[in-house]
């Protein structure tokens, strides 16, 4: 961590562009609220997320990252090691290092979650 002061930064949603980032798909978009690339932060990967209807993530697993998903509003299907869990609103899931992950939405309405990353880096 460096020794510099870092700086607090306040912003609304809406100042940030929506991204599709690779390896996702059919409007799988993201914000990136707070990382190192938005922000001072050294540690976190915090965004915003909403898939249209049919959109998803391919299947993927991260090294050292640690993910979080907690699920604001909409209907999807969560596959981790192969095994499917339809996430709803209020449903939080935690994604250990190692855990074969993908993530759809099989729902009818936007899938709205938020993804809190840690470490930024897959290093």
């Amino acid at each position: 961590m460096s020794n510099t002061k870092r700086k607090a930064v306040v912003r609304n949603l809406s100042e940030l562009q929506w991204i599709q980032y690779p390896g996702h798909f059919d409007r799988a978009l993201s914000k990136e609220i707070v990382s190192p690339n938005t922000t001072d932060s050294e540690i976190f990967d915090y965004r915003i997320s909403t898939y249209q209807p049919g959109a998803y993530v391919q299947s993927h697993v991260h090294q050292v990252q640690e993910q979080i998903y907690h699920f604001l509003s909409g209907e999807g299907m969560l596959i981790l090691d192969g095994v499917k869990h339809i996430m709803r609103t209020h449903d939080v899931a935690y994604i250990p290092p190692g855990v074969v992950h993908e993530l759809h939405n099989t729902g009818l309405d936007s899938l709205v979650f938020l993804v809190i990353t840690s470490p930024f880096k897959d290093e």
